[in-house]
């Protein structure tokens, strides 16, 4: 059963939980190698995999993008060559083309925000989607252009739009994989404690007051449930976990203790 998912253009795509393709990144007439090498690395990093290449200036394969990949080897040895931009897109339904130039055709511009939907909206239906990158010195011409169906745009600082090939494809990859959610990944919740409950929270505070009107901290008397209160909320903004509250817990009894030693 699919549903439909409007852009910021008002197309319609109907999407549905078949497996997702993912996009293939078509560099077009790269010449560095270092550069596909970290355009390779910025893919994986974002779980991108297929890397197409129009007619590097330098040849493939290239040892100059070895060392810049960075373990991300594989996508370049499985990288496709072409030797047009429009052999490297012909088996793909949906491509958008990537620059921050403003070019006088007739193919409607898609901003960051809405990017990431739309590609996950055409390959939820299966079809097999890329994106188009320029060599560095002067980015796409427009017979490139010409053969998406969007132009994709970043918004870059207009007085300097010097972004590097890798770091081009980094933006890109990190908008694709954001399309699907932007929480942090599990394992970096699985050691954390719960929420405190209110019930610890309250504990802690009459813990800490009790030290506290021992040492003589509440004065002057009248003053005692203002300053209470003072002490209470930032403790419960800060909204802590059950661990952190048997950690302060654990404090106030050795300061108190520290403080019965020092006495005797």
């Amino acid at each position: 059963m699919g549903k439909t998912i409007k852009n910021q253009l008002g197309e319609v795509v109907r999407h549905t939980e078949k497996p997702t393709p993912n996009p293939a990144i078509i560099l077009v007439n790269p010449q560095l190698g270092e550069n596909i090498g970290g355009a390779a690395r910025a893919m994986l990093n974002f779980g991108l995999t297929e890397l197409r290449l129009v007619k590097p200036r330098d040849g493939w394969p290239n040892p100059a993008a070895i060392g810049m990949a960075a373990g991300a080897n594989p996508l370049l040895e499985n990288a496709k060559l072409f030797e047009t931009t429009a052999e490297a897109v012909a088996d793909l339904t949906f491509v958008m083309a990537a620059t921050a130039r403003r070019r006088e055709l007739e193919v409607p511009v898609i901003g960051t925000g809405d990017a990431g939907a739309l590609f996950h909206a055409w390959q939820g239906e299966g079809h097999h989607t890329g994106i188009l990158f320029g060599p560095e010195k002067a980015g796409l011409v427009n017979e490139d252009v010409v053969l998406a169906d969007h132009i994709l745009t970043y918004p870059i600082n207009p007085a300097f739009q010097s972004l590097n090939l890798a770091q081009a494809v980094g933006v890109f990859s990190y908008i694709w994989k954001s399309a699907e959610g932007t929480a942090p990944p599990d394992f970096f919740q699985k050691d954390i404690s719960p929420p405190a409950s209110r019930e610890d929270l309250v504990r802690m505070f009459e813990h800490l007051e009790d030290e506290l009107q021992k040492s003589g901290f509440f004065y002057p008397e009248s003053k005692t449930d203002l300053m209470r209160r003072n002490i209470r909320a930032p403790f419960t903004r800060a909204k802590m976990t059950e661990q952190e509250v048997r950690t302060m817990r654990g404090m106030i009894k050795a300061i108190a203790q520290g403080r019965g030693k020092a006495r005797g």
